[in-house]
């Protein structure tokens, strides 16, 4: 039997027990999966009184970092971005990896955004980190646009091919094939009022909490393109999905599946 979790602080908002659950249903699998309030300083106690019931572990902010330090391994992507998303019990222990890299990528991949050039990210940490991994390439130019200098050499970490520049927060944006939202829940608020009153390019918004989020909803109403948070939450979840099952799954059939359920799962 699959048995996992997702843990954070706070957590009451989380979807990924109704994708895990309903994943587990459609693959005709038994498993319980569970939102569970841990903070940062609980986790390495909440770990290591787990018993060897537990399959694996979702984990979201603020432990994506903390994690790092308590795992018995690192995935080496993981390890290069400085987060992890993913505990995954081996036989040697806790495996950290991370499945935001490969969300964001197949999440861009099932839009057909694959041809962009220049991309500009709102935001410096780890889902910012998770996001420049996703994007580098040796034909593409990034901006990091964010308010924490102390983060630069991190985010440098992450990206091996593409020419990398930082832009200070509050500043106009830069024009770009692709822009992405990886701050919390209303940090891009601001920006949403600059907006030109034509867009250009593909906006990612990382979150689904809120509803849509002022920016995507500026963006959409001004006629450009935006893809949710709710796509990269199934995608990178389907990751997780096979990482805790074991099994290979048909991604283009359960990824709409699961977003029809986490969609119904928001209604009031």
């Amino acid at each position: 039997m699959i048995r996992g979790a997702v843990l954070g602080s706070p957590i009451s908002h989380s979807l990924s027990p109704v994708l895990h659950r309903t994943a587990y249903e459609k693959l005709g699998l038994f498993g319980q999966y569970q939102a569970i309030e841990v903070a940062s300083d609980q986790l390495d106690e909440f770990i290591s009184g787990l018993d060897e019931t537990w399959t694996g572990l979702s984990l979201t902010m603020p432990l994506k970092e903390t994690v790092l330090k308590i795992a018995d391994e690192v995935d080496e992507l993981a390890l290069r971005i400085n987060s992890a998303n993913t505990l995954i019990r081996s036989p040697r222990g806790w495996r950290a990896l991370t499945t935001d890299v490969n969300g964001f990528k197949e999440t861009l991949l099932a839009h057909g955004v694959n041809t962009y050039e220049t991309v500009v990210i709102l935001g410096s940490g780890a889902t910012a980190r998770a996001a420049a991994a996703a994007c580098d390439g040796a034909d593409r130019h990034m901006t990091i646009v964010h308010r924490s200098p102390e983060r630069e050499s991190a985010l440098r970490k992450c990206v091996v091919s593409a020419k990398l520049e930082f832009v200070n927060w509050g500043a106009d944006l830069p024009d770009s094939d692709l822009l992405i939202n990886a701050t919390p829940a209303g940090v891009a608020d601001a920006y949403a009022e600059k907006l030109p009153t034509l867009v250009r390019g593909v906006f990612f918004e990382a979150l689904y909490n809120p509803w849509p989020t002022k920016m995507l909803s500026k963006w959409r109403a001004l006629g450009g393109f935006g893809i949710d948070g709710l796509d990269l939450l199934v995608h990178q979840g389907i990751d997780q999905v096979e990482l805790m099952t074991g099994k290979s799954v048909q991604r283009a059939v359960l990824a709409p599946v699961l977003r029809m359920a986490c969609l119904a799962a928001m209604r009031p």
